[in-house]
């Protein structure tokens, strides 16, 4: 048979897969296990966007729609963006998808020719760095330590941009760190892609899940010049507790939304009308639910950080959005517990799992081997049962 698509081919599973898995069959043979890998809010999603849904569904509102999502979705999109961020968008510049992951991956699609370079600040998310080799680009790694709060400065920016680099993707607040950049830090960035004329994807999916009551600024915000090359991508899964839902948006330059609509066209076509119903009553709706979701994600927060920090042999930083905490792990590394030794985070997560009946997620898949990242988007009793259980797996 003849051989297949090498880009294809190249893309590799998750990292934290053989971890998900193990976790699932051990919970299956009723073992009980704690799970703290979740990347969705642990809310139900608010009864009025559900009725939204449900009414669509009645009123018959079940045909295609245009392919980058209806007029009434991108104008809920731009009211939001304007009223939470101030920025000033026409609905011929939202782009709707399937999740704000798949305005990702569109965008690299319109954005990256084979061998163009696109920079990815580490700890990244995992499907960032394969999403660029799937369409032919090439990652360029810009590590961003503890010490500097996870958030890669404008001079390392500048540093790794060469003649090849088409894009940055920069993921405000983060998954897996939860740190969020000052406007400064995002001015400084800003100001080394206006000079050295490249694109960024802004993926703000978090930014309602800021805690202490800090100001969140959009990249986008920065000035028009910043915004012509901004590709805002943003969605209801995280706000709104909507995540099976897949409903993202993308908002750019009217020539960027084209091609985006148009490659969607002939890709997947539009997202569920439904569940684009339900995205229109939660961007133009009430919006309370989520200072609830907020409030309960700070409290659980606070929480972890403080537990983790008095157990000896790690540590973590107090994230300032989404909900994901990053333990460090360095002080174990070469070091043996319950017979292993531990290597990195793939080692810890697996022995943690099989000896401490807790999963959480390495993050060697993440660019930090050395970490593991806890979801704080679980109920407080687990957060509780799982660091007594920590405390007790390395005593």
């Amino acid at each position: 048979m003849k051989e297949l698509s090498h880009l294809a081919e190249g893309v590799h599973a998750s990292t934290t897969l053989a971890i998900d898995t193990l976790f699932k069959q051990m919970r299956a043979d009723g073992i009980d296990v704690i799970g703290f890998g979740a990347g969705e809010p642990d809310f139900d999603t608010p009864d009025h966007i559900k009725l939204a849904g449900i009414k669509a569904i009645l009123d018959n509102k079940t045909r295609y729609t245009p392919a980058a999502g209806m007029m009434e979705l991108r104008q809920a999109a731009c009211k939001r963006l304007k009223e939470d961020c101030g920025l000033d968008y026409k609905p011929t510049q939202i782009v709707a998808a399937s999740g704000a992951k798949h305005n990702v991956y569109i965008a690299l699609r319109c954005l990256v020719n084979p061998g163009d370079e696109v920079i990815l600040p580490a700890p990244y998310w995992v499907s960032y760095y394969e999403m660029v080799n799937m369409v032919g680009g090439k990652p360029v790694v810009v590590t961003a330590t503890e010490e500097h709060g996870f958030k890669m400065t404008a001079e390392q920016l500048d540093e790794a941009i060469t003649p090849k680099t088409k894009a940055l993707i920069l993921n405000n607040p983060s998954n897996p760190t939860g740190m969020m950049y000052t406007k400064e830090e995002l001015a400084a960035i800003a100001a080394v892609c206006i000079k050295r004329d490249i694109y960024v994807i802004a993926d703000e999916i978090y930014y309602s899940l800021v805690y202490d009551g800090a100001k969140f600024t959009s990249f986008a915000s920065l000035g028009e010049e910043v915004k012509e090359r901004t590709i805002l991508v943003n969605g209801v899964s995280k706000s709104y507790a909507m995540t099976g839902w897949r409903i993202g948006y993308a908002a750019t330059n009217e020539r960027l939304a084209k091609v985006m609509a148009n490659y969607l066209s002939h890709s997947t076509g539009n997202p569920s009308s439904i569940a684009q119903w339900a995205a229109v009553d939660a961007l133009a709706g009430e919006q309370s639910d989520i200072d609830d979701m907020r409030t309960a994600f700070e409290e659980r927060r606070n929480y972890i950080v403080e537990r983790m920090n008095a157990i000896p042999g790690v540590s973590c930083i107090k994230p300032q959005g989404a909900f994901y905490v990053m333990m460090n792990l360095e002080k174990l590394v070469g070091k043996t517990i319950h017979g292993a030794v531990i290597h990195d985070g793939d080692d810890f997560a697996d022995l943690f799992l099989k000896e401490g009946l807790v999963a959480v997620v390495p993050c060697s898949g993440f660019g930090a081997p050395n970490f593991v990242r806890w979801s704080y988007a679980t109920s407080m009793a687990n957060i509780k049962e799982g660091l007594d259980r920590l405390e007790k797996f390395l005593a």
